[in-house]
């Protein structure tokens, strides 16, 4: 009687098992975590490096002496052509999608061109050559992550240097020599290809104005200046964190 009622007891053990089992609650799914993307941050103070070309056009008006002051009389322009390399250092914010920054640039240049005087003939010619220039400007932009496309603006400041040749002798006659100021506008396209590096590419015009330049030999012409220039430009930057985004 005792074997019978053990057996019972485990039959029904057996048979009630699988049912609490079945009655246990399923282990809950958990979502896996969003993947973090890192977003390219433009803030952070840099320095760099930039070569390219310009070209300034020169228009001569001629204004007599010093003693013997003239009516203006027309010389003719030309263009001063030529390559530049020099450097650049900045500081960038980052607000969203919006870059703010400021930047200083200086160049090594060599814009030279010349043309003959119109006033007589076979009389003289005149060259004009940028040998160096500046930039002081301010810049804003949008960035889509890495790509930032800006423009800018501000003071522009030029190396000048006028000589004059005879047309006979080709030995010089004259000369003179400024630092002239104006303004600058321009905008660049620049791309993150690693954390801290950058390459872009920017146009500057340079409205230098018209100034009296009054010569060794004490004649003045009345020389009207700007200038274009065209350069590639690699940056490294330090400073700004990679930023995470959800």
């Amino acid at each position: 009687m005792k074997k019978f009622l053990l057996g019972t007891v485990g039959l029904i053990a057996l048979g009630t098992a699988p049912a609490m089992a079945a009655d246990l609650a399923a282990r809950p799914y958990t979502k896996a975590p969003p993947i973090i993307a890192a977003a390219y941050d433009w803030s952070g103070f840099y320095v760099g490096a930039n070569g390219g070309w310009g070209t300034s056009r020169n228009c001569w008006d001629y204004l007599g002496t010093t003693a013997t002051p003239a009516v203006a009389l027309g010389e003719g322009c030309h263009d001063a052509s030529g390559g530049t390399a020099g450097g650049q250092a900045g500081y960038n914010w980052q607000i969203s999608n919006w870059v703010f920054g400021v930047e200083a640039q200086g160049n090594w240049a060599d814009f030279k061109g010349s043309n003959v005087s119109l006033l007589v003939v076979p009389g003289t010619t005149n060259d004009s050559k940028i040998d160096a220039f500046g930039l002081f400007t301010a810049r804003v932009g949008y960035a889509w992550n890495n790509a930032l496309l800006y423009v800018k603006g501000g003071a522009a400041v030029t190396s000048d240097k006028y000589t004059v040749y005879g047309n006979r002798t080709g030995a010089i006659t004259d000369t003179a020599s400024e630092t002239r100021w104006g303004a600058a506008v321009g905008g660049g396209l620049e791309y993150g290809f690693s954390p801290a590096w950058t390459f872009g590419v920017e146009y500057d015009h340079l409205f230098m104005g018209s100034r009296d330049i009054t010569f060794a030999t004490t004649s003045i012409d009345h020389i009207k200046q700007d200038v274009d220039v065209v350069t590639a430009r690699i940056n490294y930057r330090w400073g700004g964190p990679i930023v995470a985004r959800y």
